[in-house]
Protein backbone atom coordinates (compact mmCIF):
# COMPACT_ATOMS: atom_id res chain seq x y z
CA UNK A 1 0.00 0.00 0.00
CA UNK A 2 2.65 2.17 0.81
CA UNK A 3 4.53 1.69 -2.05
CA UNK A 4 1.63 2.56 -4.54
CA UNK A 5 1.53 5.85 -2.90
CA UNK A 6 5.41 6.68 -3.22
CA UNK A 7 4.88 5.68 -7.08
CA UNK A 8 1.97 7.91 -7.19
CA UNK A 9 3.60 11.05 -5.26
CA UNK A 10 6.65 10.51 -7.69
CA UNK A 11 4.23 10.71 -10.66
CA UNK A 12 2.35 13.49 -9.86
CA UNK A 13 5.15 15.79 -8.67
CA UNK A 14 7.11 14.81 -12.23
CA UNK A 15 3.77 16.14 -14.18
CA UNK A 16 2.60 18.83 -11.94
CA UNK A 17 1.12 22.06 -13.78
CA UNK A 18 3.01 24.55 -11.18
CA UNK A 19 6.39 22.71 -12.73
CA UNK A 20 5.41 22.65 -16.36
CA UNK A 21 4.28 25.83 -16.22
CA UNK A 22 7.33 27.06 -14.74
CA UNK A 23 9.39 25.44 -17.47
CA UNK A 24 7.65 26.62 -20.31
CA UNK A 25 7.90 30.53 -18.90
CA UNK A 26 11.58 29.86 -18.48
CA UNK A 27 11.38 28.70 -22.09
CA UNK A 28 9.69 31.58 -23.27
CA UNK A 29 11.74 33.64 -21.43
CA UNK A 30 14.60 33.03 -23.22
CA UNK A 31 13.28 33.06 -26.47
CA UNK A 32 12.31 36.47 -25.91
CA UNK A 33 15.58 37.35 -24.76
CA UNK A 34 17.11 36.31 -27.73
CA UNK A 35 14.52 37.91 -29.73
CA UNK A 36 14.94 41.34 -28.06
CA UNK A 37 19.20 40.86 -27.87
CA UNK A 38 18.83 40.18 -32.07
CA UNK A 39 16.36 43.04 -32.37
CA UNK A 40 18.64 45.43 -30.79
CA UNK A 41 21.29 44.36 -32.66
CA UNK A 42 19.43 44.50 -35.99
CA UNK A 43 17.90 47.46 -35.36
CA UNK A 44 19.60 51.30 -35.91
CA UNK A 45 20.34 52.97 -32.71
CA UNK A 46 18.89 56.88 -32.06
CA UNK A 47 22.52 58.08 -33.09
CA UNK A 48 22.20 56.65 -36.49
CA UNK A 49 18.64 57.30 -37.06
CA UNK A 50 19.15 61.14 -36.21
CA UNK A 51 20.87 62.80 -39.22
CA UNK A 52 23.17 65.78 -38.65
CA UNK A 53 21.49 69.30 -38.12
CA UNK A 54 23.03 71.64 -40.47
CA UNK A 55 24.50 75.31 -38.66
CA UNK A 56 21.94 78.11 -39.35
CA UNK A 57 23.26 81.28 -39.92
CA UNK A 58 22.33 84.04 -37.51
CA UNK A 59 19.82 85.97 -38.90
CA UNK A 60 19.50 89.95 -37.24
CA UNK A 61 16.00 90.22 -35.47
CA UNK A 62 14.33 93.40 -36.69
CA UNK A 63 12.18 93.87 -33.53
CA UNK A 64 15.19 93.59 -31.15
CA UNK A 65 17.22 95.70 -33.73
CA UNK A 66 15.07 98.30 -33.98
CA UNK A 67 14.35 98.78 -30.36
CA UNK A 68 17.26 101.11 -29.77
CA UNK A 69 15.01 103.35 -27.55
CA UNK A 70 14.85 100.41 -25.10
CA UNK A 71 18.47 100.13 -24.98
CA UNK A 72 19.67 103.57 -24.46
CA UNK A 73 16.86 103.92 -21.60
CA UNK A 74 18.76 101.12 -19.71
CA UNK A 75 21.84 102.59 -19.80
CA UNK A 76 20.75 105.75 -18.89
CA UNK A 77 18.89 104.32 -16.00
CA UNK A 78 22.48 103.17 -14.87
CA UNK A 79 24.96 105.99 -16.16
CA UNK A 80 22.82 109.09 -16.68
CA UNK A 81 21.55 110.97 -19.71
CA UNK A 82 24.92 112.80 -19.92
CA UNK A 83 27.33 109.69 -20.06
CA UNK A 84 25.56 108.13 -23.39
CA UNK A 85 26.31 109.13 -26.80
CA UNK A 86 25.09 108.12 -30.03
CA UNK A 87 24.35 104.76 -31.08
CA UNK A 88 27.23 103.40 -32.71
CA UNK A 89 25.43 100.18 -34.22
CA UNK A 90 23.58 96.33 -33.29
CA UNK A 91 25.20 92.94 -33.74
CA UNK A 92 23.68 89.87 -33.65
CA UNK A 93 24.70 87.74 -31.12
CA UNK A 94 22.60 84.45 -31.80
CA UNK A 95 18.53 84.12 -32.29
CA UNK A 96 16.79 86.94 -30.98
CA UNK A 97 19.76 88.26 -29.37
CA UNK A 98 21.54 91.25 -29.97
CA UNK A 99 23.65 93.77 -28.81
CA UNK A 100 23.00 97.83 -29.03
CA UNK A 101 26.88 100.13 -28.67
CA UNK A 102 26.38 103.51 -27.76
CA UNK A 103 29.25 105.81 -27.49
CA UNK A 104 30.61 106.96 -23.75
CA UNK A 105 31.04 110.86 -23.65
CA UNK A 106 32.55 110.77 -20.21
CA UNK A 107 36.30 112.43 -21.02
CA UNK A 108 38.25 110.07 -17.92
CA UNK A 109 36.78 106.93 -20.25
CA UNK A 110 37.97 107.47 -23.69
CA UNK A 111 37.58 105.11 -26.32
CA UNK A 112 35.05 103.12 -24.23
CA UNK A 113 31.33 102.59 -25.36
CA UNK A 114 28.10 101.62 -23.93
CA UNK A 115 26.30 98.27 -24.48
CA UNK A 116 22.94 97.25 -24.07
CA UNK A 117 22.18 93.15 -24.67
CA UNK A 118 18.28 92.20 -26.00
CA UNK A 119 16.51 89.66 -25.98
CA UNK A 120 12.79 88.25 -26.79
CA UNK A 121 10.67 85.12 -26.93
CA UNK A 122 9.84 82.88 -29.63
CA UNK A 123 6.66 85.06 -31.05
CA UNK A 124 6.99 87.46 -28.79
CA UNK A 125 6.88 91.19 -29.56
CA UNK A 126 8.33 92.48 -26.17
CA UNK A 127 11.96 93.42 -25.79
CA UNK A 128 14.26 91.72 -22.60
CA UNK A 129 17.27 93.98 -21.44
CA UNK A 130 19.63 91.06 -20.61
CA UNK A 131 22.35 93.31 -19.45
CA UNK A 132 24.15 96.18 -19.93
CA UNK A 133 27.87 97.20 -19.86
CA UNK A 134 30.94 99.64 -19.75
CA UNK A 135 33.09 98.07 -22.77
CA UNK A 136 36.74 99.42 -23.75
CA UNK A 137 37.76 99.85 -27.37
CA UNK A 138 40.64 99.30 -29.74
CA UNK A 139 41.92 102.45 -28.53
CA UNK A 140 40.83 102.56 -24.83
CA UNK A 141 42.87 103.56 -21.46
CA UNK A 142 42.99 100.04 -19.37
CA UNK A 143 45.04 98.08 -17.22
CA UNK A 144 47.77 96.10 -18.07
CA UNK A 145 47.33 92.14 -18.11
CA UNK A 146 47.67 90.75 -15.34
CA UNK A 147 50.95 88.76 -14.93
CA UNK A 148 51.44 86.17 -11.88
CA UNK A 149 53.87 87.74 -8.97
CA UNK A 150 57.07 85.13 -10.01
CA UNK A 151 57.04 87.40 -13.43
CA UNK A 152 56.89 90.06 -11.90
CA UNK A 153 59.47 90.20 -9.53
CA UNK A 154 63.08 91.08 -10.83
CA UNK A 155 66.27 90.91 -9.57
CA UNK A 156 66.55 93.44 -6.95
CA UNK A 157 63.15 94.07 -6.12
CA UNK A 158 63.40 91.95 -2.81
CA UNK A 159 63.46 93.75 0.51
CA UNK A 160 64.85 93.32 3.80
CA UNK A 161 61.29 91.41 5.09
CA UNK A 162 60.79 90.11 2.08
CA UNK A 163 60.42 86.34 1.59
CA UNK A 164 59.97 84.55 -1.56
CA UNK A 165 58.36 81.03 -1.86
CA UNK A 166 60.38 78.24 -2.62
CA UNK A 167 60.37 76.90 -5.90
CA UNK A 168 60.30 73.12 -6.29
CA UNK A 169 61.15 72.47 -9.96
CA UNK A 170 63.55 75.03 -10.23
CA UNK A 171 65.97 74.36 -13.45
CA UNK A 172 69.08 76.38 -11.84
CA UNK A 173 69.08 74.07 -9.03
CA UNK A 174 70.06 70.40 -8.31
CA UNK A 175 69.66 67.97 -5.88
CA UNK A 176 72.87 67.67 -3.04
CA UNK A 177 72.99 63.86 -3.34
CA UNK A 178 73.53 63.47 -6.98
CA UNK A 179 77.21 63.83 -9.14
CA UNK A 180 77.88 66.25 -11.68
CA UNK A 181 77.93 64.47 -14.86
CA UNK A 182 81.73 64.29 -16.17
CA UNK A 183 80.95 64.70 -19.88
CA UNK A 184 84.43 65.61 -22.37
CA UNK A 185 86.13 68.76 -22.18
CA UNK A 186 84.72 69.92 -19.03
CA UNK A 187 86.99 71.06 -16.36
CA UNK A 188 88.97 68.34 -14.22
CA UNK A 189 88.91 70.76 -11.22
CA UNK A 190 84.97 70.62 -11.48
CA UNK A 191 83.39 70.12 -7.56
CA UNK A 192 80.52 67.47 -7.28
CA UNK A 193 77.27 68.81 -6.26
CA UNK A 194 77.80 66.31 -2.96
CA UNK A 195 79.73 68.97 -0.54
CA UNK A 196 80.72 67.26 2.51
CA UNK A 197 79.56 68.82 5.87
CA UNK A 198 77.63 71.59 4.07
CA UNK A 199 74.10 69.27 4.33
CA UNK A 200 72.66 71.38 1.63
CA UNK A 201 69.80 69.72 0.02
CA UNK A 202 69.96 71.02 -3.32
CA UNK A 203 73.35 72.96 -5.34
CA UNK A 204 73.49 74.86 -8.45
CA UNK A 205 72.85 72.64 -11.59
CA UNK A 206 74.68 73.32 -14.88
CA UNK A 207 72.29 75.61 -16.26
CA UNK A 208 72.48 77.37 -12.70
CA UNK A 209 75.72 78.09 -13.11
CA UNK A 210 75.76 79.14 -17.06
CA UNK A 211 72.59 81.49 -15.88
CA UNK A 212 74.84 83.26 -13.15
CA UNK A 213 77.67 83.18 -15.58
CA UNK A 214 75.67 84.54 -18.34
CA UNK A 215 74.57 87.25 -15.75
CA UNK A 216 77.76 88.52 -14.32
CA UNK A 217 79.67 88.83 -18.04
CA UNK A 218 76.52 91.28 -19.09
CA UNK A 219 76.91 93.23 -15.92
CA UNK A 220 78.52 96.16 -15.08
CA UNK A 221 81.42 94.30 -13.62
CA UNK A 222 81.75 92.33 -16.62
CA UNK A 223 84.28 92.88 -19.76
CA UNK A 224 82.32 95.16 -21.60
CA UNK A 225 80.71 97.97 -18.83
CA UNK A 226 82.04 101.57 -18.78
CA UNK A 227 84.68 101.09 -16.07
CA UNK A 228 86.37 98.08 -18.18
CA UNK A 229 86.77 99.87 -21.34
CA UNK A 230 88.42 102.78 -19.29
CA UNK A 231 90.15 100.83 -17.41
CA UNK A 232 94.10 100.74 -18.13
CA UNK A 233 94.69 97.33 -16.10
CA UNK A 234 92.39 94.40 -15.50
CA UNK A 235 91.08 92.73 -12.74
CA UNK A 236 92.75 89.23 -13.31
CA UNK A 237 96.22 91.77 -12.67
CA UNK A 238 95.05 93.62 -9.66
CA UNK A 239 95.96 92.86 -5.60
CA UNK A 240 92.63 93.06 -4.55
CA UNK A 241 91.45 90.45 -6.30
CA UNK A 242 90.14 87.62 -4.08
CA UNK A 243 89.70 84.29 -5.81
CA UNK A 244 86.57 81.96 -5.80
CA UNK A 245 86.46 77.85 -5.75
CA UNK A 246 85.74 75.99 -9.00
CA UNK A 247 85.44 75.92 -12.47
CA UNK A 248 84.23 79.77 -12.40
CA UNK A 249 87.25 80.67 -10.81
CA UNK A 250 88.74 81.07 -14.35
CA UNK A 251 86.48 83.40 -15.15
CA UNK A 252 85.45 85.55 -11.93
CA UNK A 253 86.88 86.47 -8.55
CA UNK A 254 85.36 89.08 -5.60
CA UNK A 255 86.63 92.75 -5.73
CA UNK A 256 88.02 93.54 -2.41
CA UNK A 257 88.63 97.10 -2.91
CA UNK A 258 86.75 99.67 -0.99
CA UNK A 259 87.91 102.44 -3.14
CA UNK A 260 87.05 100.18 -6.41
CA UNK A 261 82.92 100.42 -7.84
CA UNK A 262 82.53 96.64 -7.24
CA UNK A 263 84.12 96.50 -3.69
CA UNK A 264 82.39 92.98 -2.47
CA UNK A 265 81.11 92.11 -5.59
CA UNK A 266 81.77 89.53 -8.23
CA UNK A 267 83.94 90.94 -11.11
CA UNK A 268 85.00 89.37 -14.86
CA UNK A 269 88.44 88.86 -14.76
CA UNK A 270 89.11 90.52 -17.90
CA UNK A 271 87.15 93.69 -16.09
CA UNK A 272 88.80 96.69 -14.71
CA UNK A 273 88.53 100.01 -13.20
CA UNK A 274 90.63 102.54 -12.07
CA UNK A 275 91.07 101.63 -8.91
CA UNK A 276 93.34 99.01 -9.77
CA UNK A 277 96.42 98.22 -7.70
CA UNK A 278 99.30 98.26 -10.15
CA UNK A 279 98.38 101.55 -12.12
CA UNK A 280 99.01 104.55 -11.81
CA UNK A 281 99.03 108.70 -12.90
CA UNK A 282 101.38 111.17 -13.53
CA UNK A 283 101.87 112.77 -9.79
CA UNK A 284 102.48 116.26 -9.23
CA UNK A 285 104.85 117.72 -7.53
CA UNK A 286 104.37 118.56 -3.68
CA UNK A 287 106.99 121.51 -3.34
CA UNK A 288 106.40 124.82 -3.38
CA UNK A 289 107.03 126.96 -6.62
CA UNK A 290 110.49 128.94 -6.10
CA UNK A 291 109.87 132.37 -5.69
CA UNK A 292 109.78 134.76 -9.05
CA UNK A 293 112.68 137.56 -8.40
CA UNK A 294 112.51 141.03 -10.78
CA UNK A 295 115.58 141.90 -11.69
CA UNK A 296 114.86 144.06 -14.50
CA UNK A 297 117.30 147.42 -13.85
CA UNK A 298 116.96 149.43 -16.39
CA UNK A 299 115.34 152.62 -16.08
CA UNK A 300 111.61 153.31 -17.67
CA UNK A 301 110.00 156.52 -18.57
CA UNK A 302 106.34 156.99 -17.03
CA UNK A 303 104.04 158.27 -19.68
CA UNK A 304 100.63 159.60 -18.45
CA UNK A 305 98.38 158.24 -20.78
CA UNK A 306 95.03 158.92 -19.38
CA UNK A 307 92.61 160.65 -21.93
CA UNK A 308 95.08 159.86 -24.64
CA UNK A 309 94.89 157.32 -27.41
CA UNK A 310 96.62 153.61 -27.16
CA UNK A 311 99.14 154.19 -30.07
CA UNK A 312 99.82 157.49 -28.41
CA UNK A 313 100.69 155.82 -24.76
CA UNK A 314 103.77 154.31 -24.89
CA UNK A 315 107.27 154.34 -23.30
CA UNK A 316 110.25 155.93 -24.75
CA UNK A 317 113.83 154.89 -24.07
Amino acid sequence: MSGLFDRWLASAEATSPTATTRAAGAAEAAESSEATTTSATDAPTARERRQPRRPTAIVLDTVLAEAVDVARAAITEVAGESEVGAHLGVVAEDTRLVTHSFACTNPAYRGWHWVAVLARAPRAKKTTVCETALLPGADALVAPAWMPWDERVRPGDMRPKDVLPKAEDDPNLDLGLEQVDVRPGDDIDQVPNFEYGLGRTRVLSREGIASAAQRWVESDAGPEGEFAREARGQCSTCGFLLPIAGSMRTRFGVCANKWAPFDGRIVALDSGCGAHSETDVQRRSTEPASSVVDDFDESLDIVEHVGARPEEAHSRG
